[in-house]
């Protein structure tokens, strides 16, 4: 820490400076809600733990049927809170909403299903004060607290082979785009991009291919991680995943060269998995031997990763729902936008909180 690189004998004045932006630094935390009290409780009593107090909430409550607000008012007297409650309107505009009425040098982006490591923003902070970035983001991981299935999910989310290691903190991509359940972006990316736009779903990567349009900088802050629970069952990550394929379509007709090689690979797996079954029905069993390699390396891997051979056995289905239903939705995106030229592509819109 800056604090502690200050000598007793002199202060350097590069220290001096970099103490001084820690200690001016102020974060606003816009969080939309939609139908997810308990998760709120959560989230606010992990923030209430932060070493670095210098942030205020605001709960941006999107049109809810089971309002967070009784929620809210436990909260009022442990951190500096704020609770809008507006029509739904979307993810992305109810974050605009927040951020339009937030006081931060910075504005965090949390999803409600997020709960914070007590270091994040004291992790955060010391890494701005030594290298200013515009934009940033951390990675995700499972808490010993999910369930099964969350863990099995997560894995799959942040596996090299699922998604290259690209969600798990392990960037690889030329340049790095900051997603909402973990994302940070200073007050002029926001007064200059206009915040989020009304998509429904990629409205994040939207958002970081219109924010490095502004040669704005990014960058992956691998120790401001948080613990994502992401769904709580297969069906609602299926729908998940299925919508983030639809949106790199979406996407790719607004910005032709965000589409890279590596958003294919979901769907070459999930054509690929059809031929190998196919050929071992009418060719010779062996032929499905690939797809036993890759279940096997799934298994060993999870149990690596978690030491718990109940998420290893689920992190194999969870990485098919990953990888199906992120290849079936880019291919009907495909077929919709780019084959039949509709103008817009969606599915399951109802349930892009869920």
């Amino acid at each position: 820490m800056y604090s502690q690189l200050i000598s007793l004998s002199g202060l350097s004045k590069n220290c001096i400076f970099a103490q001084q932006i820690i200690d001016s630094m102020f974060f606003s935390v816009v969080i939309p809600v939609y139908n997810r009290p308990d998760e709120v409780d959560e989230l606010l009593e992990s923030l209430c733990l932060q070493t670095n107090p210098q942030f205020e909430v605001v709960i941006v409550e999107d049109g809810s049927s089971v309002p967070c607000n009784h929620i809210v008012d436990k909260y009022r007297d442990r951190l500096n809170l704020e609770y809008y409650f507006k029509p739904n309107s979307g993810p992305g505009t109810s974050r605009n909403y927040g951020a339009e009425r937030s006081k931060g040098d910075y504005i965090v982006f949390f999803d409600s299903d997020c709960l914070i490591p007590a270091q994040y923003f004291e992790i955060v902070t010391n890494f701005l004060a030594s290298k200013p970035v515009d934009a940033f983001g951390g990675p995700d991981k499972a808490h010993p607290s999910f369930t099964t299935t969350q863990k099995a999910i997560n894995y799959s989310m942040t596996s090299l082979f699922t998604t290259g290691g690209i969600r798990g903190g392990n960037e690889k991509m030329d340049k790095f785009f900051p997603r909402s359940f973990n994302m940070g972006f200073s007050r002029e990316v926001f007064n200059v991009t206009g915040g989020f736009s009304t998509m429904r779903f990629g409205e994040d990567i939207d958002m970081s291919i219109r924010i490095l349009g502004n040669n704005f900088k990014t960058a992956l802050i691998s120790d401001a991680f948080v613990f994502h629970k992401r769904r709580t069952d297969l069906k609602k990550f299926f729908k998940q995943v299925f919508n983030s394929g639809m949106a790199r379509i979406n996407l790719y007709k607004k910005y032709p060269t965000s589409l890279k090689v590596v958003h294919l690979l979901p769907t070459t797996f999930f054509l690929g998995t059809l031929v190998l079954i196919l050929g071992s029905i009418f060719i010779h069993y062996l032929v499905i031997s690939p797809l036993v390699l890759f279940i096997l390396m799934i298994f060993i891997d999870s149990l690596i990763r978690n030491k718990d051979i109940s998420v290893a056995f689920q992190s194999i289905f969870a990485s098919f729902v990953q990888l199906f239903g992120y290849g079936t939705g880019f291919l009907t995106a495909f077929w919709k936008r780019i084959i039949l030229r509709q103008p817009d592509a969606t599915a399951f819109v109802k349930n892009f909180y869920k």
